[in-house]
């Protein structure tokens, strides 16, 4: 393990669950609770983020399922790729943040190595894994890693976007809002320093970026919930959109 690796992976840590959570969780992955069993241990470790805990992995598991049943595609690369594209967490604020997913990937194919899968298919899961990340920039190549990338984005949109958007920012210190100018009509939009800018640095673009025709299809039915919500906020605050 190279020092980079090791101090990426301090960064941000989740924390393990007991046998009996394994047991129960992998349970949600079937009819794949065997591999989930092999690969749950290895998706948490020591610090709590609730944007990036099992809930989150059960969810984009669904979604990949949506898609899959649709699209098609490797369903035994999927669920590894699902359980292990967060396998190694760094925060967002951290210098390390864009090389998250390539630390998962390598993570990853050493774990699968050592279960005796075969090389092309730990090559479909990393390149799945390290094409997840929207800060990573890289072009999904597979249907697989599309499919990976459109499950995971859609966790950022709707209501379940709001939520992860907010608890992330409370968990960075950042205001909900700027109180004097919210609709950054007069400064540019700071996502670092104001929850809701981050509709508009990011949430809300994310729609245009789907892989395939069914994930940009419930892309869009999310993007209208996060429209409606920040309007809805901005009324509330007494500043709706102009």
């Amino acid at each position: 393990m190279t020092g980079f690796y090791r101090a990426a992976l301090s960064v941000m840590l989740i924390p393990a669950q007991t046998p009996e959570d394994h047991r129960m969780t992998a349970a949600s992955f079937a009819p794949f609770q065997d591999l989930a069993s092999l690969l749950i241990p290895h998706t948490h470790a020591e610090k709590i983020d609730g944007a990036h805990d099992v809930s989150h992995l059960l969810r984009v598991w669904k979604n990949v399922c949506a898609i899959r049943d649709r699209e098609g595609g490797d369903a035994r690369v999927l669920i590894a790729a699902t359980l292990l594209h967060d396998c190694v967490s760094v925060e967002k604020d951290s210098p390390f943040r864009s090389s998250a997913s390539r630390l998962a990937a390598a993570r990853a194919s050493e774990l699968l190595t050592e279960m005796g899968w075969d090389e092309e298919s730990i090559a479909s899961v990393a390149h799945a894994i390290e094409a997840h990340s929207f800060s990573a920039a890289i072009t999904p190549l597979t249907l697989e890693a599309r499919i990976l990338q459109d499950a995971d984005r859609l966790d950022s949109l709707g209501m379940i976007g709001v939520a992860r958007t907010f608890y992330v920012s409370g968990r960075m210190g950042r205001q909900l809002y700027e109180p004097n100018d919210p609709h950054a009509s007069q400064r540019p939009y700071d996502d670092r320093n104001f929850a809701a800018d981050h509709f508009h640095t990011k949430l809300l673009h994310l729609a245009d970026s789907f892989q395939t025709d069914t994930g940009t299809q419930m892309a869009k039915i999310r993007h209208d919930r996060l429209k409606r919500f920040l309007d809805e906020l901005m009324e509330e605050i007494g500043a709706p959109q102009p």
